[in-house]
């Protein structure tokens, strides 16, 4: 089948390389002529393991291109993936203006009948307003069918979890279509559900809060077993051997970050708070998140007496979670900010981000090893769950320290 997909980031990225991958031809398109300059030769602009080999093998058959123009991308396609970035406005809810401009992109150069499916994370009506704008641009006798396709990817696992989900959500008003993208996503083997279009568009939503929740919850009981002398650790295993609660998501430390769980929970309690419905365990979640790392700020400050100023901090990690390269809601960026304004000197180092325009302005030196980053520092903060921060010889990591106090922002330190 031939696809066409609109954007180019983790989502759009992921499931076009995935698609070419197992038989389709896909076109992606993107406005950022360098981002597709660099695509074409099959490099990745995202971190995210096994990716560029997927996009090299697939540019290399002919199944997989890249384009900024509009009609090359949808000039054969069948089916087209809206895939673009839903940011959080600044009172919670999503900004819809890239799928706008998506959907009458799509009626302005599409010339032939075609199924739209609408991956990205939008709240409940979305579709029908994509479907409404294009039928409102296309030309007369043109037919449109839009289907709701949400993604459940975790970054750093974006390709296991295309090739291996638990579900693929089909949400479609129509039969034809939903066969269609059915038939597309056959030879992976996944459970497919089928819905109408607003339940698909929920389910994504409650899906990310739910996780959020629990994240948040785990992370609570870490505080009262911090002062009631409890492990977490073993608390989270003991829960997690409920099958009915899982221990999935039960990893108590700094709270949720990235580019889904704090967007989809906001633009969730928006939509509740604009209907007039009462979501008060999601608010609560996501101000326990925020909480979380000023807890974990104020332990430092606790153990200098409250004055940093001058000490030598250093931070391991600045993702949000381990193999990705994204910062956004990262953890990090508090944490570092808050001790730079109170005065300590802080080193970083990340196995993969050498460099963050987050933290631009900000009096921070960015180490090359871990080793360098802690040298001569006076407490070591744990803030990324790294598998080489895991793995690491710490009783030689803290000769290089000042007798550094450790900071395990992740509860992953055996020592």
């Amino acid at each position: 089948m031939n696809v066409g997909i609109i954007g180019t980031g983790y989502v759009g990225l992921v499931t076009g390389a995935v698609l070419s991958d197992i038989g389709h031809v896909v076109t992606c398109l993107d406005i950022n002529e360098e981002k597709i300059n660099t695509l074409k030769k099959g490099q990745s602009p995202i971190y995210e393991p096994g990716l560029d080999e997927i996009l090299a093998r697939n540019i290399a058959a002919n199944r997989l291109c890249f384009t900024t123009n509009a009609q090359e991308a949808f000039a054969y396609s069948d089916i087209i993936f809206i895939a673009v970035g839903t940011p959080q406005g600044e009172d919670g809810a999503a900004d819809l203006s890239y799928i706008e401009q998506a959907a009458k992109d799509i009626a302005i150069n599409v010339d032939h009948n075609v199924i739209v499916v609408v991956k990205s994370t939008v709240p409940v009506g979305t579709n029908d307003r994509v479907e409404k704008i294009i039928l409102e641009n296309m030309p007369p006798g043109l037919q449109v069918h839009v289907v709701s396709n949400p993604e459940f990817l975790r970054e750093g696992h974006a390709i296991n979890d295309t090739f291996y989900g638990d579900r693929i959500v089909i949400g479609a008003e129509s039969a034809i279509a939903r066969d269609k993208v059915e038939s597309l996503f056959k030879s992976l083997n996944i459970p497919i559900m089928h819905t109408n279009r607003r339940s698909a568009e929920m389910i994504k939503y409650a899906s990310n809060a739910f996780l959020a929740v629990k994240i948040s919850y785990i992370n609570q009981i870490s505080n009262l077993c911090d002062v009631l002398g409890a492990d977490v650790n073993a608390v989270a295993e003991g829960m997690g051997m409920d099958h009915r609660i899982g221990r999935a998501f039960l990893n108590a430390g700094l709270g949720y970050g990235g580019s889904c769980f704090p967007k989809d929970t906001e633009a969730l309690a928006f939509l509740a708070r604009e209907n007039d419905v009462k979501l008060s365990i999601v608010e609560s979640a996501i101000q326990a998140n925020d909480e979380q790392r000023h807890i974990f700020v104020k332990k430092i400050l606790d153990h200098f007496n409250r004055d940093v100023v001058g000490k030598k901090i250093a931070i391991l990690g600045l993702a949000f979670k381990p193999n990705t390269d994204d910062m956004r809601e990262a953890p990090s960026i508090m944490i570092i900010k808050e001790l730079v304004a109170r005065g300590a000197e802080v080193s970083a180092y990340d196995p993969v981000i050498k460099k963050s325009s987050y933290l631009e302005g900000i009096d921070i030196t960015y180490a090359a090893t871990k080793e360098e980053c802690v040298e001569k520092s006076d407490a070591i903060l744990l803030v990324t769950e790294w598998q080489e921060f895991i793995e690491a010889d710490w009783v030689n990591l803290m000769t290089y320290s000042n007798n550094a106090v450790v900071f395990d922002g992740r509860h992953v330190l055996k020592f």
